[in-house]
């Protein structure tokens, strides 16, 4: 950006005595500075609606203009519209009734994020999907389960069952397949056979012995 610089300096014409060429003003002199002027004008930005080149930057201080919400133009911000842009942009993200999860840091999100009030949630719980067609899962919040439900050790028995053989008449002398007596037609034999099977015995006669692999977090749901 080029400032103006003249190059005759007018006023030192006045102490010269009459007479002396160099108190005359010349019109060469005059149109020079006239030139170097216009250089200089062209190289500043208008006060109005100015459209910099290069990088422009403000002294340390200046005060800017803050912009309206939602301006997406290339004019100058204050930082203060700025800061309020990025809050309304991660509040936009975070509405009423959203969950803010935090793997390692317990601080409030209203502190960590600047907006919103945020309420401890879901402690000691995992979370499910809506589900309309399951009763257990078909409307916001509703809770469930059991962290101490007993898996009790068991065994099961068999009560026993019943065998139905067939019987074979032989056509030579009347004896059947399996070496029994039968006359007449084809006839079965009934075998009842009672039976206990002792089964290996399965659980854990224990409380908290049903959890799903889990890892602990911080949760905050959004109430304001």
């Amino acid at each position: 950006m080029s400032n103006y610089t003249k190059s005759t300096n007018f006023a030192t014409k006045d102490a010269l005595t009459s007479g002396n060429p160099l108190k005359i003003v010349k019109g060469t002199e005059i149109n020079t500075e006239f030139d170097n002027i216009q250089t200089a004008v062209a190289t500043k930005a208008d006060l109005a609606s100015p459209t910099f080149t290069g990088t422009p930057t403000l002294p340390t201080g200046t005060i800017a203009v803050t912009q309206s919400n939602g301006n997406s133009t290339t004019a100058i911000a204050t930082t203060a519209f700025v800061q309020a842009a990025a809050a309304l942009t991660l509040a936009a993200a975070y509405p009423v009734g959203s969950i803010y999860i935090n793997a390692s840091v317990s601080t409030n999100p209203a502190t960590l994020l600047g907006f919103g009030t945020w309420t401890a949630f879901g402690a000691g719980r995992v979370m499910v999907g809506f589900d309309s067609g399951n009763v257990l899962f078909d409307a916001a919040e509703e809770t469930g389960g059991s962290a101490n439900a007993v898996l009790v050790s068991h065994t099961h028995t068999d009560t026993g069952h019943n065998h139905t053989v067939p019987v074979v008449n032989s056509a030579s002398n009347g004896n059947d397949a399996i070496g029994t007596t039968a006359t007449g037609a084809n006839s079965t034999r009934t075998t009842n056979t009672n039976s206990s099977l002792g089964l290996s015995t399965e659980g854990v006669s224990a409380t908290n012995a049903n959890y799903q692999p889990y890892i602990t977090v911080y949760m905050w749901k959004r109430t304001a």
